[in-house]
């Protein structure tokens, strides 16, 4: 570009200035206690819970986190420009662009930064999971007007696994609860689970994520309810006021995991910033849409929906993973995703298609009635109705209970709107393929408690069932 035309760009704010590496210009939080007044904590052996938690503790080993960091960037830098008229190529430099959260610097940055450089498959697998939904968070993200470190707030949550599930009961890649799911608009039924729902669980994030920053007036203090709860932000900010103490973040005292949980996501942050100062090899993800949206007009079958589409069940799982058993109920705001280069092909095999679509429909069980003789009189074995229902081996069902069976030929499945609650006679489905019990220690925010957390997947699993076993109080 001629020197006349960069200055003219410059002049109009459509080129900037980037640096190949962050600097650190603080060793120490402001406002942060002693390292010798933190108590002793193994959050491994002895899980704090947050309604309970008193001063402020930090990660093992973060005690002695002082002096320069092996990481740290060298003493000049060398700036490059980026020419903002032009549309980058790489999803990961349009993130970088919208960089907009003020940046951090502590000892507890650095610990974040060193677990995460020295996981470099752990990071390979969240990048390969985040690559198919990334970008459409991104857009709604820049749509609202907000830094774009939020679309990466689910590497935090959940490591961008769509299935993730906690002990308390947390779903999705932004770890919804339950009840703060129905709050935000999140359908939880028989066949279908919003939690999971990639799009509808965004969506819902951020209307979250928008009214907690019209709260607390501070992306921090934003981010910290979403992790702690806002009921519990608000009372130790009180708690502040009452002792004439500053409420800004770094001087709440919060438990151990709300207090890592910025430190996390600016670790992750200027991990996505400059890859090569921690040795990441950090794979492109390109700056386009990955699936479109098809409505469903009519049942299907999810394994007939993969079919007409020439894709496996596993890749359409992935992009659907709020559907909760073989069949996809229709609704009138319900959308399947395929990937972009999918569409044309479902739209001309459902086009050719002149077989039933669903081979299965609701049947409520009498009372006294078994799973037994209901197998019998459908057909079907025992195991196959169980797997069907997401019913472990040694499951039982009670009267009043409906399990989906075998749909009469040529007859109209049907398909009614169940609670989820009704699947199990009032205990959550188990996933039979998809879904793997996680170990989870407290609760999300907007729940009946008011509190939810970021190590509610400590266990996560990628949707080939492979463990990731990110320590807590750590970075995943």
């Amino acid at each position: 570009m001629q020197p006349l035309a960069r200055a003219l760009l410059l002049t109009a704010g459509l080129f900037v200035t980037v640096h190949a590496s962050l600097p650190r210009a603080a060793e120490v939080e402001p406002g942060e206690p002693p390292a010798t007044s933190q108590p002793s904590h193994d959050p491994a052996n002895a899980p704090l819970p947050a309604e309970t938690a008193g001063p402020e503790l930090r990660p093992p080993g973060a005690e002695s986190a002082t002096g320069s960091s092996p990481f740290a960037p060298p003493a000049a830098f060398a700036p490059t420009m980026m020419d903002l008229t032009l549309r980058p190529s790489s999803l990961w430099q349009r993130i970088r662009t919208g960089f907009g959260l003020p940046d951090m610097t502590s000892p507890l940055v650095r610990e974040q930064e060193e677990w995460f450089a020295k996981r470099p498959d752990y990071i390979s697998r969240i990048v390969a999971r985040s690559s198919r939904y990334l970008y459409y968070i991104v857009e709604q993200v820049e749509k609202r007007g907000m830094p774009s470190e939020i679309a990466l707030l689910p590497i935090i949550e959940s490591a961008y696994n769509p299935v993730a599930y906690s002990r308390a009961h947390a779903s999705g890649i932004w770890q919804f609860m339950p009840s703060t799911g129905k709050a935000y608009g999140l359908q939880q039924n028989f066949w279908y689970d919003g939690r999971r729902d990639v799009t509808a669980a965004t969506n819902a994030a951020l209307d979250y994520l928008e009214k907690l920053y019209e709260m607390f007036g501070t992306w921090d203090l934003a981010l910290a309810s979403y992790n702690w709860g806002e009921g519990a932000v608000s009372r130790a900010m009180a708690k502040n006021v009452a002792k004439g103490l500053p409420t800004d973040y770094r001087s709440l005292t919060m438990p151990a995991e709300t207090r890592n949980y910025m430190p996390k996501l600016q670790a992750v942050k200027n991990i996505i910033a400059n890859p090569a100062q921690f040795g990441i090899d950090l794979t492109e993800v390109p700056n386009q849409p990955y699936f479109v949206a098809v409505p469903t007009t009519r049942h299907i079958d999810v394994k007939l929906a993969a079919k007409l589409a020439e894709m496996s069940v596993d890749e359409f799982m992935s992009l659907n993973p709020g559907n909760n058993g073989p069949v996809i109920r229709a609704d009138s705001d319900r959308v399947m995703l395929f990937p972009a280069n999918k569409v044309a092909t479902f739209r001309s095999n459902m086009e050719n298609h002149d077989e039933p679509l669903v081979s299965w429909e609701a049947y409520r069980l009498k009372p006294g009635e078994t799973l037994d003789r209901v197998a019998t009189r459908y057909g079907i074995s025992v195991a196959q109705l169980k797997t069907a229902n997401g019913i472990g081996l040694k499951g039982v069902a009670g009267s009043s209970t409906t399990v989906l069976v075998p749909a009469v030929a040529s007859a109209k499945p049907y398909l009614p709107d169940i609670p989820l609650a009704a699947l199990t006679g009032g205990s959550l489905p188990k996933k039979s393929a998809n879904k793997v019990s996680r170990k989870g220690r407290t609760i999300k925010a907007g729940s009946q408690a008011g509190k939810r957390s970021a190590a509610a997947t400590k266990a996560n699993t990628t949707l080939t069932g492979k463990k990731n076993a990110p320590p807590r109080k750590k970075p995943r």
